[in-house]
């Protein structure tokens, strides 16, 4: 069982909180994030009283744990369709602020009250009064079609939707929903909870003031937004993609060594890894995905290719980080000499 379930961090006596309070309080007050301090105005300058989060997978339940810890939501919905994924989710917000109290950088109070502002639910139904949605699904347009349509004919007229794809048509997804000018897209970084970038995507349909509502709340939870139109991949994507495309090319062609074509990005223009080194850590497979996608919509778009050296390493199961091995070998998420 988790720390905040047990209720660990706080004894349980009076005279005991309070000697825990005289000892912890000054150390706490010089490591608690400022963000967990206070709550801010109820439906903060977006007006969003209440939110649902769809998906509570990697990106869906950080998404979830940020609405609810900003304290500007009086609700936050979080659905799954099956009771075990709503299950895992929910345990993996419970563990994240777990770590937070752990590291005294949020009190065991406001932790409890996070969690007590959470309705995870099965039922699609809970979400129909809610004033926004945010879909964190997998990357599946059928899927995807399927959940707005009913979405569009379930929710009140006035509930704002957003999509957290990646890579996927923001326009296609809105036409789905039947209400294309109360649809966004809001693209999150992983991980949620650290990330503090968050792509605000906006469709010629969108309305103004519909964008400016949810560019506002990415800034109520804490994060920071910026701007875009539906282009694909928005702007990290479609500048970061291509270019790893293009070094693998490079080792395709015998230009340069995956060792080399790293080394050369991280001391010649400053990157924290190299684009193989990224590529393996973000997971061939979804490299593949991504650019395949572009390709087959866009083929007459010279930037979306797909290099062999990529279709033969997924084809043989080698897909990186998660695998242990794609263009370098990997011991759990260390990252060791270039594979054979």
């Amino acid at each position: 069982m988790n720390a905040i379930a047990r209720g660990r961090f706080l004894p349980s006596s009076s005279s005991s909180r309070n000697a825990w309070r005289h000892h912890a309080g000054k150390a706490l007050t010089a490591v608690v994030d400022k963000r967990f301090l206070s709550l801010p105005t109820p439906g903060g300058t977006s007006g969003f009283q209440t939110v649902g989060c769809v998906g509570l997978g990697l990106m869906g339940h950080g998404i979830c744990q940020v609405a609810a810890t900003s304290g500007v939501h009086s609700r936050v919905v979080a659905y799954e369709k099956e009771r075990r994924f709503l299950d895992t989710g929910r345990d993996r917000i419970v563990k994240s602020l777990d770590k937070l109290v752990e590291k005294g950088k949020m009190t065991m109070g406001f932790a409890n009250d996070t969690l007590g502002r959470i309705e995870f639910t099965t039922d699609l139904d809970a979400l129909k009064d809610t004033d926004f949605i945010v879909e964190a699904i997998i990357e599946n347009m059928d899927l995807k079609e399927d959940l707005y349509t009913k979405l569009g004919e379930l929710c009140k007229p006035e509930t704002i939707f957003a999509s957290n794809t990646s890579s996927l048509s923001i326009g296609e997804m809105a036409a789905f929903s039947g209400r294309p000018d109360k649809f966004v897209g809001v693209h999150f970084f992983n991980p949620v909870q650290l990330m503090k970038l968050v792509e605000v995507i906006k469709t010629d349909q969108t309305d103004s003031m519909v964008f400016d509502k949810c560019y506002k709340w990415v800034e109520d939870i804490g994060k920071i937004p910026v701007s875009c139109g539906d282009t694909p991949g928005f702007i990290v994507n479609r500048l970061l993609v291509p270019s790893l495309m293009q070094a693998m090319a490079m080792v395709d062609r015998n230009d340069a060594s995956v060792k080399d074509v790293d080394i050369a990005m991280k001391l010649g223009a400053g990157h924290p890894m190299g684009p193989l080194h990224l590529a393996d850590y973000i997971g061939l497979d979804t490299c593949l995905f991504i650019v395949q996608g572009w390709v087959d919509k866009y083929p007459e778009e010279p930037s979306f290719f797909i290099p062999d050296c990529l279709v033969a390493k997924v084809e043989a199961g080698d897909l990186g980080r998660k695998t242990g091995k794609g263009f370098y070998e990997w011991d759990g998420d260390k990252c060791g000499a270039p594979a054979s």
